[in-house]
């Protein structure tokens, strides 16, 4: 029982290690998700480079993304992280927000320092309370019905009419 105990104890240590014993494997550790291509190549190296350092294992684990200053002009197919919580995009070159709109889990988005023009497909968003727009000088800026949910908004300057917010 004592020997039992010493082995469970020994394979607890051995989480990122395949155990195996006369060539069968006992135990396999848990293999990092990278079973995946985006068509922009700053966006696929940065949610690769996201998912070994956070070692992610499968596309719903990845909750919290930072992609800023990374050169990204596009977002197509970040919708496999559809668990994406919070999504830092800061200082990039995306225009359209439209992949955004079916990541439900959503709750804050910094898309600052883009080339934003139309924010409308972040209004389904159910969970989305902080959204940053700042630095988008081509915004079409919002009326304050599109964001009801939204606890925190910032916009670009050009925006700041009250009658707009």
């Amino acid at each position: 029982m004592i020997r039992l105990g010493l082995f469970i104890a020994a394979l607890s240590g051995c989480g990122s290690y395949d155990i195996t014993v006369n060539d069968y494997t006992v135990y396999g550790a848990p293999k990092i998700f990278l079973d995946f291509e985006l068509p922009d190549e700053a966006l696929n190296t940065c949610i690769s480079q996201q998912i070994i350092d956070q070692r992610i294992t499968s596309a719903e684990d990845l909750v919290a993304l930072n992609c800023s200053d990374a050169g990204i002009e596009t977002l197509e197919g970040l919708s496999l992280f559809s668990q994406l919580e919070q999504l830092k995009l800061s200082n990039n070159r995306i225009r359209n927000l439209v992949v955004l709109g079916q990541l439900r889990a959503l709750k804050a988005v910094w898309l600052d320092g883009n080339m934003v023009i139309d924010p409308v497909p972040l209004q389904p968003l159910p969970e989305l309370r902080w959204v940053d727009l700042s630095g988008n000088s081509h915004l079409q800026c919002p009326k304050k019905s599109l964001f009801g949910r939204v606890e925190t908004l910032k916009l670009p300057n050009h925006c700041s009419d009250l009658a707009q917010l």
